[in-house]
């Protein structure tokens, strides 16, 4: 599991950077933090995406990866109920 933290100063790449992690399986936490669950390959071609939206950015963009080796992390507040799951009938 990764977690994807990022500030990102204009609007229209901030948007696109946003919908790209949400269609490569990423899951939003906060406004510019997002969570990622996947296979090793997913998460790899995802930091490969990221990488060239980096070579867009200006000196004020940044974006930080943080690599999750426990099984849980822990949560607080809100993020607790993320991981619940809910069954519909």
């Amino acid at each position: 599991m990764i977690i994807i933290s990022y500030d990102i100063s204009d609007d229209k790449m901030r948007t696109n950077f946003s919908k790209m992690l949400k269609s490569n399986g990423a899951i939003r936490l906060q406004f510019s933090v997002y969570e990622v669950r996947n296979t090793k390959r997913i998460i790899n071609n995802l930091m490969s995406k990221i990488e060239a939206y980096a070579k867009h950015f200006t000196a004020d963009d940044s974006v930080i990866l943080f690599d999750i080796e426990a099984e849980k992390p822990t949560k607080y507040g809100n993020a607790i109920h993320r991981d619940q799951d809910v069954v519909y009938f």
